[in-house]
């Protein structure tokens, strides 16, 4: 099912013309639950991985034999969808059944890789992969027309509370044969960390900056045009929420920096970067129900629309993925909004 974007709810550029000039497509992902191959853009799908291909490891120190077993995710996962997708039969409640109970009450946390190390190697967790045939807006380099995503499904890298995330670029007509098994770790630190498989359906929108990157009178003029925070109630049409920044998972735009501030996003090596991608926690919340697609607002409260992938970042947050714009093999800088 393809998903449509309503029309803003106010064409800011005919309030504020000036706009026009600051404006930027990006495209919204739209994950939703789904069987995607190899040769798929997705979220949790099998990678098109070279066979020869080494898979990626985390070797930082960092605990990462205690958590969840990532069988366990998956299969408390699928009780769920299956026990709550079903009709019950006469005088029975809804919801898994005693059995079920049991096993879900089963799948705890613990010390389940005693065996592993600080430093022993991990796998690296397949989070997407996005072909440039899809997402229009997708940079990096433009020679490559599939990227990677991975990442460490722990809390503790580079000495800050944060996972790795790791970027491969590929031409994917020249990937041979391709990787059938896909590593995934014993243990993760999260169920969060561990996507559920979906398909994509990319459509492009156009966005906004942050109103924190505006010059300082347009800005207040935008505050001015909103109105007092206090009069307003929960029809009001808001720049931030509702004519700036998509939420949900997306390739380009703009980055949000509504929890900590506008900041400065260099590279490592002092170069500025871009917004690559940002992961997201719901692909809505309260604050921008009018960005519901209009395929999921009969079911916008149902978890499959909103919370398609389970990947959780921080709390209930997102991750903006940016990169390097003077080299694309370096590490990618992470910003995380809450």
């Amino acid at each position: 099912m393809s998903r449509t974007t309503p029309s803003r709810p106010v064409d800011i550029e005919s309030v504020f013309p000036e706009l026009a000039v600051h404006r930027r497509t990006a495209t919204r992902l739209h994950p939703r639950p789904g069987a995607p191959g190899p040769y798929d853009s997705s979220v949790g799908g099998p990678l098109l991985w070279p066979a020869e291909e080494a898979w990626p490891v985390c070797t930082e120190r960092h605990r990462r034999g205690y958590g969840e077993r990532t069988a366990d995710v998956r299969m408390r996962r699928r009780i769920l969808a299956e026990a709550w997708g079903r009709v019950p039969a006469p005088g029975q409640r809804p919801g898994p059944t005693d059995a079920e109970g049991d096993v879900l009450r089963s799948l705890k946390r613990g010390r389940h890789a005693p065996w592993l190390g600080e430093a022993d190697p991990v796998p690296l967790l397949a989070l997407a992969q996005l072909f440039r045939r899809d997402v229009p807006d997708l940079g990096g380099p433009s020679d490559h027309d599939l990227l990677q995503i991975l990442w460490c499904p722990f809390d503790a890298h580079h000495g800050r509370h944060e996972p790795a995330v790791e970027l491969r670029w590929r031409r994917s007509g020249e990937v041979g044969g391709v990787l059938t098994e896909q590593l995934e770790p014993e243990v993760v630190g999260a169920e969060g960390y561990v996507p559920s498989s979906c398909v994509l359906d990319p459509e492009q929108v156009i966005e906004h900056p942050d109103i924190h990157l505006l010059p300082d009178d347009l800005r207040e003029r935008i505050d001015a045009w909103e109105g007092d925070e206090d009069d307003l109630d929960e029809d009001a049409v808001l720049y931030r929420s509702d004519l700036s920044i998509a939420p949900g998972w997306k390739a380009g735009g703009f980055a949000s920096w509504h929890a900590t501030g506008r900041a400065d996003v260099l590279c490592e090596c002092g170069a500025w970067t871009d917004l690559l991608v940002t992961v997201a926690s719901k692909e809505w919340d309260g604050g921008s129900r009018s960005w519901i697609p209009e395929e999921d607002r009969p079911t916008a409260d149902g978890m499959d629309a909103n919370v398609p992938t389970h990947v959780t970042v921080g709390r209930w947050g997102s991750m903006n993925v940016f990169l390097c714009r003077a080299d694309h093999t370096h590490s990618p800088q992470l910003s995380f909004q809450g």
